[in-house]
């Protein structure tokens, strides 16, 4: 069930990539258990900012990491669901802001593993955010070279895992989700590693646009979206798909912990509905 969050919680949300090196949300830092969420997916982020762990016999897939310093936090994370930092085959992000890029770097030295990312997100990851047409100007994290390039319907194919990728671009132009089929119980679930539509704090989408084209990339993703087959989802922050009503730390597994179907559909919904206030308000 899709969460409504507190005042707080949406002003920390807002706050993402919007001041590199200054405010940073507590729940950004704070250490939170990594758990099992479905079949070979994991979660080993901190508290409010969603890590991934994709696990196959062959290596592992990692979606996002976090601030700069969030490695040993992973690290441990990683490692009590019974898995290697150093055994990650390829590294990915769901999109280019500080937040969830800046271990990208330490961790591809220490695991050796590739950084595959999308065209658009790949400019800011090599140039350490300063080409982001919203936040840029500046280094905000530690550049890294992306080895592979993706795109929108790509299948990444490791150990017997096919993880699919679906461009959703506004958040950053380059922002991706994936999805993917698990086999648990019996029984097959679609499962999305969703960027959520957000719209951070001083971006325009109609009237001075922050970049060109970025209203019409909105629109493409809430179409996406809303036609994907979701059983259980995840996103970039654990407040946008409501981890702590859903999960509580020593929680024994469940399979059914995180199909929420109906929630993902009034996630991406409400999302949609503050992208076209604004778009109303800024055309007034």
């Amino acid at each position: 069930m899709f969460v409504m969050r507190s005042t707080l919680a949406l002003t920390c949300l807002l706050l993402a990539a919007a001041a590199p090196l200054a405010a940073q949300p507590e729940g950004w830092t704070r250490p939170f258990p990594g758990h099992r969420v479905i079949g070979n997916l994991y979660a080993v982020g901190p508290y409010d900012l969603g890590v991934f762990l994709i696990t196959s016999p062959e290596g592992h897939i990692l979606i996002n990491t976090g601030l700069e310093n969030s490695t040993p936090l992973i690290r441990k994370n990683i490692e009590s669901v019974g898995f290697r930092l150093e055994d990650v085959k390829i590294l990915l992000t769901m999109q280019s802001h500080w937040d969830h890029t800046a271990a990208l770097a330490e961790i591809k030295e220490i695991a050796g593993a590739e950084m595959w990312a999308t065209a658009d997100d790949a400019r800011v990851l090599e140039d350490g955010g300063f080409s982001d047409p919203h936040f840029g100007g500046k280094e905000s994290f530690k550049p890294v070279k992306v080895d592979r390039i993706v795109a929108d319907g790509e299948v990444i194919e490791l150990g017997g895992t096919r993880l699919t990728v679906v461009e959703t671009p506004g958040h950053t132009e380059g922002s991706s989700s994936y999805v993917m089929k698990v086999r648990e119980g019996g029984r097959e679930y679609d499962v999305a590693i969703a960027n959520m539509a957000t719209i951070n704090r001083g971006k325009r989408l109609a009237v001075n646009p922050t970049y060109a084209g970025v209203a019409d990339d909105f629109a493409e993703t809430f179409r996406k979206q809303k036609a994907l087959p979701v059983d259980v989802w995840v996103a970039a922050h654990g407040g946008q798909y409501g981890l702590h009503e859903k999960y509580k730390p020593g929680q024994a597994y469940d399979p059914a912990t995180f199909v929420d179907p109906q929630g993902f559909r009034a996630a991406v919904e409400h999302y949609e509905k503050l992208y076209l206030e604004q778009l109303a308000a800024e055309r007034r």
